[in-house]
């Protein structure tokens, strides 16, 4: 079995995927709100100033536009993943230039960031290719929504509460 089908990781994936699915339905209805979202293997957070009922209702219709068919919902240009990889590209093309001669490391800054910022490119297309074939799940399986309940705390934040097998 491959570790991306283990329950523990695939209940992940698919609630990571179910998340930036809601995240998206809530950035087309409410047009300038800051959203950001955190995944678990029983459901997932979304933070940002929104109402439960907004959020179970875009969760919902995430969920069944996945299902029937729009699987790129489950990719978000703001994913961590994106981050994740870019930085790693970034960061070992600007040790990778650095070399161990005679000049200086302030002479060789200009070289490493040439090579962090060509890295950039690079890597554009790789984090969203991570997330659909690692980090996320477009197939949402069995995957129901059990509850969304608002979080107590100074930051508005719901937990959408998930089951899968």
């Amino acid at each position: 079995m491959n570790v991306l089908d283990w329950p523990l990781i695939l209940r992940t994936r698919r609630n990571h995927g179910l998340e930036h699915a809601t995240i998206h339905v809530l950035a087309s209805r409410l047009r300038g709100v800051s959203i950001a979202g955190r995944s678990t293997p029983n459901g997932f957070y979304i933070i940002g100033n929104v109402a439960a009922e907004d959020v179970a209702s875009a969760a919902d219709e995430a969920l069944r536009r996945t299902r029937n068919g729009e699987p790129q919902l489950t990719i978000h240009p703001s994913c961590g993943t994106n981050y994740m990889t870019s930085g790693t590209f970034a960061g070992l093309a600007a040790v990778a230039s650095i070399g161990f001669g005679r000049r200086s490391r302030w002479e060789q800054l200009p070289g490493a960031i040439i090579a962090a910022t060509l890295a950039l490119f690079v890597a554009a297309p790789v984090g969203p290719l991570l997330q659909a074939r690692v980090t996320t799940s477009g197939d949402m399986g069995d995957l129901e929504i059990i509850s969304v309940r608002k979080l107590p705390g100074r930051v508005t934040a719901h937990y959408v509460e998930t089951s899968s097998s």
